[in-house]
Formats: C-alpha cells, structure tokens, sequence
C-alpha cells in the first residue's frame, strides 16, 4: 500500500524539534491508551478509566501553564498539537484536556489569587483534581451574557444560586470554575469545590455523541463562597470568554486530528476494497473525494499553524480564532460524513472510527460557540455591524 500522505504542504519543515517531538508522544500514547478501548467506551456510554491521571502523566494539561504552577510551559503551538493527536483518538480526549487546560487551568493561572494557583494548578496538572466550566445555562447558551446564575453577598463571603448545563466532566469534577453575575450586576468566576453544601452535580445521558465523555449539569442551591474562592482580577465577560478563546483555539487544531483519522481510514479502506474487478479507489468519484479531503484538511492545516504564530506572538485575535474554529470543525464534518459514504455499510459500525468520530463532531460544531454565532462574529468583523439583536 502506498504511504499516506497527511502532510501535503510540508507543514512539518515549519514545527520545531520539540514541537514534533511532543506530538509524536502524545500520538503513541493515543496509540497505546485509547485506540484500543474507545470504540467500546463510546458504545458503552462508558468513561475512559483513569483518563485524567494518564493525560497529566504524559504532560497534556495545562501544556501553556508555567512549570512552577505544574503546567508544561510549552508554547501555543504545542498545545494545538497536542490537541489535534488527542482528537484523533476520540473528542471525548480533547474535550477533557481542553476543559482542564483552557477553561479551568486558564483562569486560575490568568485572574486567580496566587493562593489559588499554587493549590489548585498542580493538581490539576497531574490529573488529581478534575475541573469543570460553568457558563452555559438552561435558558441561555448563545447568549451568555444573560445570565440568571447569581452571586450575593452574606458576610464575610456570598451565596451563589443558579444552574449550568452541558458541561463536560460534571458528574465526576471535583473543582468548578463558575460565573455568575454579583448584585453590581458585574460577572465574577468563582471556585466551587464538590463538598460545597448545596453543590449537586447531575449526569446527563442518552447522548448520541461524545459517549466516552462525562456530561452534565451544575446546581447551585444557596451555595456558600468565600472570598478566597473569588477570582479577583476580572470582573465582565471578559472572563469567560478568554477561557473560551483559548479553548477555540485549541479545537481548531483537535478537528484537524479526527478528520486525519477519518481521511487515512478513507485511502486505506478505498485501495484494498475491490469492486468490478479493481479497488474502489480507482473510481473517479472515489478520487474526488479523497482529493477534496485532502485538500480541506491542507487549508485547515495551514489556517491553525498562522493561527498557532499569532497566539504565540500575543496577536491573534477572537475574531481570528472564531474563523478557525467554525471552519475546520466544519471541515471536519464534512470529512467524515463523505468518508462514512465512501465506506458505505462499512462505515456505520465500530470497526472503523467514522461514524463515531461524525457523531462527536456533531457537539463539537455546536459547543464552545455554534457554527452560526461564529459567522456572525466575523460578519460583524466585516462591517462593523452587530446582527446578535
């Protein structure tokens, strides 16, 4: 069989040793780890067992978080990497280093009391503590400006009341990064510990996609906050939304790892299969497929690589990262829906990671900002001009 080929531009000459040094790691611990197991989690409904304590083990979380807080100290580019070997696993992978790393590791080490870095980073960092983020609400998603979840104050500390919902590791996190809105109506993260009274976490299930990954929701009934569990140095949206920045960043580089892995399942499966005596891989239509793909993954390559420069130079900007997230998460999609095709039957069962993979995308074009709400950010880019409202 011929060698696949999945670096068409040569991509490669522009990473430095240590950048492809840490994707290789993370690429056989893939390998070794999850390849094996996911599809039976993912029909299972089931967790990967020990999960965060072997992606800490290999350096995974909080990859842009300085050493002395536990973090890797690697750059931005190493971080996408890293995520574009674990989404070639599963999502499910990413969705769980992405969440510790950029939504609960982020904001500790970016607006945290140093108390709480030098508690809470470390442990994070090796697996120990699983974090959670709570931004989304029942009533609100697209528009989280909105909302009900509320912060009041009660002596020495607050109260907090509201709830979350589709939140990744809820059910099994112990450390939750929250964000409400204060009685100035400004809003605050907040640090709630699982033994909080008042703290309940619930499991959400019968999902279709993300089956390996733990889901849920947050409630907060009359939760007590100290003053030390405040977040002190960010008090608007600015907060979660470079959380979510970061995160976006970091799918833009995932969505690239499960389109690679449905597009060499792809060339594999069309060389070997064989109808009216030759592989179906001759087949015109069969080649334009596959020569789309490719094409769509080199693009998306190429737009997270300047994207990983600009994050490392300090210049990339939202806008700038909504255009990647929304196009290569789509691009992923599409990859995988035009790859189940080509496999036809073949491609609906576990054997083969498609239908899977297309599944989990399915969230992930929705999740951390939809598909729509991202065209609109560059829209307004575009012409100044909001349409949210």
């Amino acid at each position: 069989m011929r060698n696949i080929n999945i670096d068409y531009y040569a991509i490669d000459d522009l990473l430095s040793a240590e950048q492809k040094m840490v994707r290789q790691a993370v690429r056989e611990f893939v390998q070794r780890e999850i390849r094996p197991t996911i599809e039976e989690h993912a029909q299972g409904h089931t967790e990967i067992p020990g999960l965060m304590k072997k992606l800490g083990d290999i350096g995974a979380l909080g990859v842009y978080i300085p050493a002395t807080y536990g973090g890797a100290g690697l750059d931005q580019m190493s971080y996408g990497l890293i995520m574009q070997e674990l989404e070639a696993g599963d999502s499910a992978v990413r969705s769980a280093a992405s969440v510790q790393s950029s939504l609960v590791m982020f904001p500790i080490y970016t607006y945290g009391l140093e108390q709480q870095k030098q508690e809470l980073l470390p442990a994070l960092a090796k697996g120990d503590l699983i974090g959670a983020f709570g931004l989304t609400e029942p009533n609100h998603g697209s528009d989280p400006g909105q909302m009900e979840t509320r912060l009041t104050k009660d002596g020495d500390g607050y109260r907090l009341n509201g709830a979350k919902m589709w939140i990744t590791n809820a059910p099994i996190c112990d450390v939750a990064v929250v964000w409400a809105r204060d009685e100035a109506g400004k809003v605050r993260g907040v640090i709630v510990r699982r033994e909080y009274a008042g703290f309940t976490r619930i499991e959400t299930g019968n999902k279709w996609s993300l089956r390996a990954s733990r889901t849920g929701e947050l409630v907060f009934d009359n939760v007590y906050i100290r003053q030390t569990d405040i977040l002190p140095d960010v008090a608007s949206m600015k907060g979660p939304l470079s959380c979510l920045n970061s995160a976006r960043y970091g799918i833009s580089w995932g969505v690239i790892g499960a389109a690679l892995d449905c597009y060499q399942t792809v060339v594999k499966y069309a060389t070997e299969r064989e109808q009216f005596g030759k592989p179906i891989a001759a087949f015109q239509l069969q080649q334009r497929k596959m020569a789309e793909m490719l094409t769509e993954i080199t693009k998306a390559q190429l737009l997270s690589w300047r994207l990983g420069v600009l994050k490392n130079e300090g210049r990339a900007t939202p806008q700038q990262i909504s255009m990647a997230k929304r196009n290569n998460v789509e691009m992923a999609l599409k990859v995988a829906r035009e790859g189940r095709q080509v496999l036809g039957a073949m491609g609906i069962v576990g054997d083969f990671p498609l239908m899977r993979h297309m599944m989990n995308l399915e969230s992930v074009i929705t999740y951390e900002g939809t598909h729509d709400i991202h065209l609109l950010i560059t829209g307004q880019d575009i012409t100044g001009l909001s349409a949210f409202s």
